[in-house]
């Protein structure tokens, strides 16, 4: 699977005593992966970030799944179903790629039905997606063929969550998401006390498997996220670098 990247442009405030992000600019791509974040399994956190990771229990649920013997478990069940569990929802699939996370499961493509479905009234009113099921009203394998016959309306599959084209998104430093504006921005200046426009700048970032991580981690841990994944010093790393990119701030900092 080709590696999937995102982008989001950060307004940094640079004053000391550090660099905070006040708030990002996103596009519908980057919009829908964060949003898709709600429709993951908790499981599947647990997965991607290790237990070791984890804040509060949940981890010991997840080791408690991993060492059960089979002899405890129903027949027919799996550890997988809660361990690497699906994810749900149709919208958040089109970026799941960005932490190779499932998609949601198809429907079924075929249906079936006893060899008596076409004679007797009651067996017209089975049909089954398992090939090989028991009729309920004869006892027969449902085996047989079935057409599906749709309504005849078109319906538009969702491509993501939020409209992309030329909208854009506000993003806060706490994952609150909006469309931009301008009025909006310069509200959110105040809203964080901005002191010096001067000190305001760009810095463009990549969003790929390992910030994807560092995201999910830190939304369940903090309330401002992007300063963190993107800004907050690591060891042996050197600090963040930040430039306007050669361009000015829209409202002419």
């Amino acid at each position: 699977m080709a590696a999937t990247t995102l982008t989001m442009k950060l307004l940094v405030d640079s004053s000391p005593p550090r660099p905070r992000v006040v708030f990002a600019e996103a596009g519908k791509d980057t919009v829908d992966f964060l949003f898709s974040l709600l429709a993951m399994p908790s499981g599947t956190a647990v997965k991607l970030l290790g237990m070791e990771s984890m804040v509060g229990s949940i981890a010991n649920l997840y080791a408690s799944i991993e060492k059960l013997g089979d002899p405890y478990m129903e027949p027919g069940a799996t550890k997988e179903a809660f361990l690497c569990p699906t994810v749900l929802s149709p919208a958040a699939s089109p970026k799941s790629s960005l932490l190779c996370l499932p998609g949601p499961p198809s429907a079924p493509k075929s249906f079936y039905r006893c060899d008596r479905g076409g004679l007797y009234g009651s067996c017209r009113n089975y049909v089954t997606n398992d090939r090989g099921a028991r009729c309920p009203n004869c006892g027969s394998q449902m085996i047989y063929d079935s057409r599906y016959v749709s309504s005849g309306t078109v319906t538009q599959e969702a491509k993501g969550f939020v409209q992309g084209g030329m909208a854009t998104y506000t993003v806060t430093d706490d994952l609150m998401i909006f469309p931009m504006s301008n009025i909006s921005n310069m509200a959110m200046l105040n809203t964080v006390a901005v002191r010096n426009l001067s000190a305001l700048q760009e810095k463009t970032v990549q969003i790929g498997y390992e910030e994807g991580l560092a995201i999910v981690k830190a939304s369940l841990q903090s309330k401002t996220v992007l300063t963190d994944v993107f800004l907050r010093k690591k060891p042996n790393s050197s600090t963040p670098s930040l430039s306007n990119n050669g361009r000015s701030l829209p409202w002419g900092a």
